[in-house]
């Protein structure tokens, strides 16, 4: 089973999937398909092992068990039945199920994973005289499926616990960025470690640090315990092992690189000062307590990322707008020979940084439509 190459499903946030498709194509996968919650490629059980691994913008890495046309949950049960789960769940072990489920025969979404846990159980039962446990915790071998319509997809959920997690932030402080659209962020901006990575407003400190990691080629999932393919049948802990260990040889925590992340409020330098050194980036980032104006600006080029405030309630935006208005002066004043990001909520409030923006990336940050703006400040005239 371990060896038997399948369609790999990497799901996503919203606006991901090309960030996931590049850095797939960089480890080398071909990428079949690009949706807008998710990027298809192929592999084995052990590719899946590497994905969770190295991937930093994807949230859940499936491997297919297989697919079916449904017209109701008794049908769910025989095909999920049909399945050889003997030889993937261990009879003694635990197990869960999460799903995707829109048909006009259910009435409770919770039934249909219902009918797949007793299919999985009984098939076990059947084959070894032997049911494993099973519930709501993600902690052990973990089954997902889409049921859309008339179509169904079955898939081993290799991740268990989400990989959008990176370990290491253990102070969020207020609003923090998700770790894979941090990743994301640093990935569109075009950043290489060869030039500085500015980071004001840096709140908890979750883009700087994504930067850093990305940088000392440190993989998110090195320092993360658990996964889903840790409790399937045939799992080589050996193999893991192997893999630990090469990525740890390709960690280059001595680079020289310049990223400075600068915020106002000491509770978030805080926050970041602790997740930086809990993701092994403390010595390779510059924390100053300054507003944003006053952060240090190496000489020559540079990335300049930003991440103010949205105004989500009523009255915020109002006061917001000579923030948003100061962001795009201090770009025109002291960014020269730069490239500046904003990366906001408010699409109103963009209008209001008052510069000709020269790219837009669509993102959502949680629910949020949010968007990436950049703004290249030529040294002279931008004919020059």
């Amino acid at each position: 089973m371990w060896n038997i190459k399948r369609k790999i499903t990497v799901q996503c946030h919203p606006g991901l999937p090309p960030f996931a498709a590049n850095e797939l194509r960089s480890l080398g996968f071909p990428v079949t398909e690009e949706a807008n919650m998710h990027v298809v490629t192929e592999g084995t059980l052990h590719d899946c092992m590497y994905l969770n691994l190295h991937l930093r913008t994807g949230n859940r890495i499936l491997w297919e068990m297989g697919g079916f046309e449904l017209k109701d949950s008794e049908g769910l049960y025989k095909n999920i039945f049909e399945m050889p789960w003997e030889t993937i769940i261990p009879n003694d072990g635990y197990f869960s199920i999460h799903s995707f489920a829109k048909h006009e025969s259910i009435n409770d979404t919770r039934y249909p994973n219902l009918k797949a846990k007793d299919a999985i159980v009984d098939r076990i039962k059947s084959k070894t005289g032997r049911r494993p446990d099973s519930g709501n915790d993600f902690n052990e071998a973990v089954v997902y499926f889409f049921w859309n319509r008339e179509n169904c997809t079955v898939y081993i959920d290799t991740s268990g616990e989400t990989i959008s997690k990176h370990t290491y932030r253990k102070m969020p402080f207020k609003a923090p960025v998700a770790e894979p659209l941090a990743a994301a962020i640093v990935q569109a901006t075009e950043w290489s470690p060869s030039i500085p990575l500015i980071n004001p407003m840096c709140g908890s400190g979750t883009i700087a640090i994504e930067a850093a990691l990305k940088a000392a080629n440190i993989a998110p999932g090195l320092n993360r315990h658990n996964f889903g393919f840790k409790h399937l049948i045939g799992f080589d802990n050996n193999a893991w092992k192997t893999m630990l260990a090469s990525a740890k040889s390709k960690v280059n925590a001595k680079i020289n690189v310049t990223i400075i992340g600068s915020d106002r409020d000491m509770k978030a330098l805080q926050a970041a000062r602790t997740n930086a050194a809990e993701a092994g980036v403390a010595s390779m980032i510059k924390w100053e307590l300054c507003p944003y104006e006053n952060t240090t600006l190496p000489d020559g080029e540079g990335i300049i990322i930003l991440n103010p405030e949205y105004g989500e309630r009523m009255g915020e935006e109002s006061e917001l707008e000579a923030v948003y208005k100061g962001i795009g002066d201090f770009f025109k004043q002291r960014c020269q020979g730069k490239r500046g990001f904003i990366f906001t909520g408010n699409l109103n409030l963009i209008k209001k940084v008052g510069l000709r923006s020269s790219a837009k990336w669509p993102f959502f940050n949680a629910k949020i439509d949010s968007r990436l703006v950049a703004y290249d400040m030529y040294e002279g005239s931008k004919k020059n």
